[in-house]
């Protein structure tokens, strides 16, 4: 497995398979885009297959703050430490800030009190329309 921060060598055509379950899922070019715009991102590449098997993005002020939305691995690749990698690494990444925020369900609240995190209130606003984040 190799992990890293850069998408040099990384094309959209690297990006398939992930949003598993999203009725309106970004495409693997909208995928890249959310890459390259994102403060940070981790990846996690199969060496074997030289695919893009997870990642994870943070947005970030860059001086108290980051929020981290997307974490994610492909279904096959799911229950090998990957996700637990990923999440270590970025807040290593993110060591610095005062506040490091994320939105999980219920059901994920226990994985993430692993690492620290506390559980919290908090309020989403979606517009469904725009989930795909395609033009």
């Amino acid at each position: 497995m190799i992990y890293k921060n850069s998408l040099e060598g990384i094309s959209s055509n690297m990006l398939k398979g992930f949003f598993v379950g999203w009725p309106s899922a970004p495409n693997p070019q909208t995928h890249l885009r959310l890459l390259e715009n994102s403060s940070k991102f981790i990846l996690a590449i199969d060496e074997n297959t030289n695919e893009v098997i997870g990642f994870i993005t943070a947005i970030s002020d860059g001086v108290l703050s980051a929020y981290i939305p997307l974490l994610e691995i492909l279904p096959q690749y799911k229950n090998k430490g990957i996700g637990k990698e990923l999440v270590r690494r970025m807040l290593k990444e993110l060591d610095h800030l005062y506040m490091i925020d994320l939105c999980c369900d219920d059901d994920l609240v226990p994985y993430y009190e692993k690492f620290g995190m506390t559980k919290t209130n908090g309020m989403v606003y979606r517009n469904y329309k725009m989930q795909s984040g395609n033009d």
